[in-house]
């Protein structure tokens, strides 16, 4: 059964300017509906205007398995498009590229596959969509620089985020450049980072090796006035009534021996075990080792994991006893942290498994376990539950902020609860004070973790 689309005044102005503009962003908070936008205007410019006979989209893995064929014929007036999905093995892609279509979707990760494919030939697609274009946000990964290869080939292109900066305006060059070519922010992240931003913590032996920039006095107005005529921005609350979503924090206690062992990490960068020792030889090193600690098993230097303790599995099993039946989101960070979780919980579910998706949003799975790096971006999960749980936090506020939006999103009729569970005296609380920017960064207690490293004698990198 088919919708039928009426799109709200936001999503209107949306469609409008990319059917004006040959190339555009759309920075739209999650649950404003980019997808329906972008593929109401794709309708319309292939039947109506008859400008584009094929069209490439670029998308987080899961978001290409599963958002844009739903998507599509979730709406009566693009259930007709045709979707080739070019993914699986290189046969398989090579397939899926050969089918009759409308819409092409390919993950991210194959990107420089797909460029060299056709590397002297000519690109059959005329419009690009790149979905969660803040996947592209670093100029100097490959996956830019192959897509900056062959961006000249697309007559269109739309390029569609809700957190185009979400750690510094330093990400937005790439973004723009995707859209524009370089022609308002610079040709290269060199001249952008020179005109707009100041080298503010360098070497102290070699100045010329900056570690990191701040942005110039009034650079965020100047950059934003620059790119206005080419991409719009939306927050979701000054155009939803988003449901109520409130912050709970659960605290768990180490014993004294599991508290000590942690500090001895954290003073002396190894911690002696018997299946293995666990080393952490530079800061960024040591801060995923205390993350891991605190979660209550880490990685040793044998590739086995090394058991500490089960505070925070036996917190997660009161919030389950305590949800009475009603579905849960879990987010991990290590995949020791699932293996555990899944083994303790039997009726827990990995979002990797078949179907996982649609019997979470059909209430059928009671616990489902995500990474929110494979889970932070385009799935409609809202429908399966309203009770999220952080069993290990993640550094990145683009992920953090995408994955609780997952059920914080349009469509939610419940009040939306996220649980954090945090090791007390440990990494956990600083990560979670950068997340809700009470903390300047993650370079911040990286620094102040090489200076911890450096006062007890050692040497550290990062």
């Amino acid at each position: 059964m088919t919708i039928e689309f009426q799109p709200h005044p936001y999503q209107a102005f949306a469609i409008d300017q990319i059917l004006k503009n040959k190339s555009y962003g759309l920075f739209l908070d999650m649950g404003l509906g980019k997808t329906v936008s972008t593929l109401t205007a794709i309708e319309k410019l292939m039947f109506d205007d008859l400008e584009v006979s094929k069209v490439l989209v670029i998308a987080p893995k899961r978001v290409a398995e599963d958002t844009w064929s739903r998507e599509v014929f979730k709406w009566s007036h693009t259930a007709h498009l045709r979707v080739s999905k070019v993914l699986g093995t290189e046969k398989q892609r090579r397939q899926a590229l050969q089918k009759d279509a409308d819409i092409y979707v390919i993950n991210r990760e194959n990107v420089e596959w797909l460029v060299n494919l056709y590397q002297g030939k000519p690109i059959p697609f005329d419009m690009l969509v790149v979905d969660e274009l803040s996947s592209f946000k670093s100029p100097s990964s490959n996956r830019f620089k192959a897509l900056r290869k062959i961006r000249p080939s697309f007559k269109r292109f739309v390029g569609l985020t809700g957190t185009p900066a979400p750690n510094s305006l330093l990400d937005l060059w790439s973004q723009v450049y995707l859209i524009d070519r370089g022609e308002r922010l610079g040709k290269t992240m060199t001249q952008y980072r020179n005109r707009y931003f100041y080298p503010a913590q360098t070497d102290p032996v070699n100045p010329r090796v900056v570690y990191k920039y701040e942005p110039r006095p009034e650079a965020e107005k100047n950059i934003y006035e620059l790119i206005d005529d080419i991409c719009v921005s939306m927050k979701a609350k000054d155009h939803l009534q988003l449901p109520e979503r409130i912050d709970n924090i659960v605290t768990v206690t180490m014993s004294a021996k599991e508290r000590a062992e942690y500090g001895e990490l954290e003073r002396e960068r190894i911690l002696e075990c018997v299946s293995g020792d666990i080393v952490a030889s530079t800061a960024g090193v040591l801060s995923q080792k205390l993350l891991q600690l605190s979660n209550g098993a880490c990685y040793n230097e044998n590739q086995g994991v090394q058991h500490i303790h089960d505070r925070k599995l036996d917190a997660l099993e009161d919030l389950v006893e305590g949800a009475q039946g009603q579905p849960i989101l879990l987010f991990y960070s290590f995949k020791h942290d699932r293996d555990r979780i899944m083994k303790k919980f039997k009726r827990a579910v990995s979002i990797d498994a078949d179907h996982a998706i649609e019997r979470w949003n059909n209430g059928e799975i009671e616990l489902l376990l995500a990474h929110p790096a494979s889970a932070g971006h385009g799935l409609n999960l809202q429908y399966g539950g309203h009770i999220i749980v952080w069993f290990g936090l993640t550094w990145s506020l683009e992920l953090y902020q995408q994955a609780n939006a997952r059920l914080h999103r349009q469509g939610q009729e419940q009040t939306v609860i996220v649980h954090h569970i945090l090791t007390s005296d440990t990494i956990d609380q600083r990560v979670l004070d950068v997340l809700q920017g009470k903390e300047k960064g993650q370079e911040a207690l990286l620094a102040a973790l090489k200076a911890k490293i450096d006062e007890y004698g050692g040497e550290a990198d990062g």
